[in-house]
């Protein structure tokens, strides 16, 4: 391994919107975004983020991936943290042929992987006239 594998990578800050009573800090995760002719899928790394800490909407053509990651207790002294206690924060606009009904979401050993299925296009349609 190369010096450049092993080097560490900051973590970027993300501004939640409007104003908070607590002094929280939000971490922007790394995501990959990847599309198909079928679908978008945006996979985000948000280690230590448990599935009940996670949260993921639609609003308004805005993809929003929220998680939080607690304090663990380890039983130990900790030599080093890299992953500290705090909320995970990116949104994304979406395009509108994304079919919102048929969006999933899946976390796995701290990746968050959210598909979103594109709508099929509007089909020709013959439509019969009825008489009187």
């Amino acid at each position: 391994m190369s010096k450049q594998e092993l080097k560490v990578q900051e973590k970027q800050s993300a501004r939640a919107q409007g104003e908070h009573t607590k002094n929280e800090i939000y971490y922007a995760p790394q995501v990959d975004i990847y599309e198909t002719e079928q679908e978008v899928v945006v996979v985000a790394d948000v280690p230590g983020v448990l599935p009940e800490g996670v949260d993921v909407s639609l609003e308004d053509n805005v993809l929003t991936i929220q998680g939080r990651r607690d304090v663990e207790q380890h039983g130990g002294r900790m030599v080093l943290e890299e992953y500290e206690p705090g909320h995970y924060l990116r949104r994304f606009t979406v395009a509108e042929t994304i079919d919102q009904e048929r969006i999933e979401a899946s976390l796995a050993d701290g990746v968050l992987r959210v598909r979103l299925p594109k709508a099929a296009p509007a089909q020709p349609k013959k439509i019969a006239v009825k008489i009187g």
